[in-house]
């Protein structure tokens, strides 16, 4: 048995859970997100809480049980609390301004970078080097947040780029130089 899938999904005040038959929806004060799920699964609202239970032992049944309980987890916490990802922005000139709903990015091209925010992602910008990202999907904010760490990803020899906030850059030994003949 699947130690992620067995756990119920606790449904917290505010949030609507609808079940109809293999697209779950949830909505909650911050919005509505929908997610087809797989057939070898079965999803139930028992007592305010949620329960996934799998319809065979067989390897897609086994490897979708934990999987699907932990993306409706992702849907419930999104709705109710959101998620956030923060990047922060290191070297000399490397800057970020909010213009509306994109990111202004200087990283030390002969150009500005503009960003654009898909749909139900927003960005908060603090300071001149410090970038949030923030929606209600887990899977969305996590890659709009890697492809902006994508634009200029942190180099190994000075440490600049962007970088995940509290990530650890390896620094690399720069060239030995020649030892000089007298």
């Amino acid at each position: 048995m699947s130690r992620i899938g067995k756990l119920p999904v606790a449904v917290p005040s505010g949030v609507n859970i609808d079940v109809q038959g293999e697209l779950v929806t949830v909505k909650g004060p911050k919005g509505e997100l929908k997610q087809p799920i797989l057939s070898h699964v079965t999803v139930k609202l028992e007592d305010g809480q949620l329960v996934v239970t799998r319809n065979s032992d067989d390897k897609p049944g086994r490897s979708a049980h934990g999987l699907t309980r932990t993306l409706i987890a992702n849907m419930v916490e999104g709705v109710s609390k959101g998620f956030r990802k923060s990047l922060e922005l290191q070297g000399v000139g490397y800057r970020v301004a909010k213009a509306g709903n994109n990111l202004n990015l200087s990283l030390g091209y002969s150009h500005p970078v503009v960003f654009e925010a898909p749909t139900g992602i927003s960005f908060a910008v603090e300071g001149t080097n410090k970038i949030h990202v923030e929606g209600i999907d887990k899977q969305q904010v996590g890659q709009v947040a890697a492809e902006i760490r994508d634009l200029r990803p942190p180099e190994p020899y000075k440490g600049k780029g962007i970088r995940y906030d509290g990530e650890v850059v390896r620094k690399k030994m720069g060239k030995a130089g020649k030892a000089s003949k007298k």
